[in-house]
């Protein structure tokens, strides 16, 4: 396994594998299906899905500067981008696809895959850190603003501008991550210990959040929101899976009226930390786990993410030794995750080979991309200039082999994307 990925909102799993990727629908708890598997190019160390629709866009460790794009229901290739340098990270939503690479990013426009900008030297960026909210109302785009602290820049990636720059740790970035509306913006340092939710496009700090004290530097692998924004995950490479609530904490009337000594020992402390050193001060203000998760691994990658499967609300943790875990999470009490289900790749395999019947999922009719404009003959390459931060041609920087469909890739089926709230999160 190269790569994983999941969307809480349609509950899918994507997988790069040495041969090529997977793309599997978790609906039920006990059912992990493959619905599709690709093998246009092998070691795909990047494969990203547009939501439930019929767009994936793949990066393979053979072709590291080249994005391909696939219409995978119909077997068919919408276009490829070649860069200057290794793509990083790939992020996407309905209207704009983002192209990480260490020291620039590319921003282009998803319904014709045509570049809007090109942000150039961004501060290093060796794992391709990004966030692109998923919302196109607001497609909110944040990454690194600094290589040696964590400044977030937050950049509008419909009107192509800087919104707003956040101080939001002292020692590099390690994670981000939107919530479904774009409204709030999650970050973890290299540090790992604190997790910071940001306002947007504000930029407000609203919680913090420890993730424990028991290890100094923790990697924080992936941060996480539930769909409506009240619960976020963050997993690392330690056993264990951490859920937060995000609620403003309220003073209790009975306690005012009628104080008990540990309310009278709480006030003690909160009037001690103004006089104390910040660090210790924070610390004390920090709020802690609401669930957590005991994983029966130390060290590996995993992807965490909140969704709602069978009208439960469940924890998905997709680990690098490719295996799939699903909790039950309590929304009211938290506490420790009930593991309900574990799948792996290998029982999924011996199921395929058990019903070889079954066949591969037959293409649906007049899905999104149904209507996207191939062309009748192979396209040809172009070499197009790359752009300034001012939006003029930046001399000496070039994109090759620029190949793109004829006509517009149209979105114009919604049966295949999440609902899109106007919420304020």
């Amino acid at each position: 396994m190269l790569c994983i990925w999941v969307c809480f909102h349609c509950s899918s799993l994507s997988v790069g594998t040495k041969t090529g990727y997977r793309l599997f629908s978790v609906t039920a708890v006990d059912n992990l299906d493959c619905i599709h598997e690709g093998v246009e190019c092998p070691d795909v160390y990047i494969v990203e899905r547009l939501f439930s629709s019929s767009l994936v866009v793949v990066v393979s460790l053979s072709m590291p500067r080249r994005m391909n794009v696939y219409h995978f229901k119909k077997g068919t290739e919408i276009c490829n981008y070649s860069y200057s340098n290794n793509i990083l990270s790939v992020r996407l939503n309905r209207q704009r696809l983002v192209v990480c690479l260490e020291e620039s990013i590319y921003i282009h426009n998803i319904k014709d895959m045509k570049l809007l900008k090109t942000l150039l030297n961004t501060p290093t960026n060796p794992s391709g850190l990004c966030a692109l909210s998923i919302n196109h109302g607001n497609s909110y785009l944040a990454y690194p603003g600094s290589a040696t602290m964590g400044e977030i820049t937050v950049y509008d990636a419909n009107n192509l501008s800087t919104v707003t720059l956040i101080q939001a740790h002292d020692s590099p970035l390690a994670a981000l991550t939107f919530n479904a509306s774009g409204t709030k913006l999650a970050s973890a340092s290299e540090k790992g210990t604190v997790i910071r939710v940001f306002s947007i496009p504000e930029g407000q700090k609203l919680f913090e959040f420890r993730r424990g004290m028991k290890r100094l530097y923790v990697s924080i692998s992936s941060l996480s929101f539930s769909a409506d924004a009240q619960f976020l995950c963050a997993s690392s490479n330690t056993e264990t899976v951490h859920i937060f609530k995000l609620e403003q904490h309220k003073k209790n009337v009975q306690e005012e009226e009628s104080p008990t000594w540990s309310t009278y020992v709480g006030k003690m402390f909160t009037a001690a930390s103004t006089y104390l050193p910040s660090q210790v001060s924070d610390m004390m203000n920090q709020d802690r786990a609401f669930a957590t998760v005991r994983l029966n691994m130390f060290g590996l990658k995993n992807i965490c993410a909140l969704a709602t499967i069978q009208k439960l609300p469940r924890l998905l943790v997709a680990s690098s030794d490719r295996y799939l875990y699903i909790y039950n999470v309590d929304p009211q009490d938290g506490g420790e995750c009930v593991l309900v289900q574990k799948h792996s790749e290998e029982q999924l395999d011996q199921k395929e080979e058990e019903n070889p019947e079954d066949g591969p999922p037959q293409p649906v009719s007049q899905t999104y991309a149904a209507t996207v404009a191939l062309p009748s003959t192979p396209p040809s390459s172009t070499t197009l200039m790359g752009y300034s931060e001012d939006g003029g041609a930046q001399k000496g920087e070039v994109i090759p082999e620029h190949e793109f469909a004829e006509g517009p890739v149209c979105l114009d089926d919604e049966n295949e994307f999440p609902p899109v709230g106007n919420q304020n999160n």
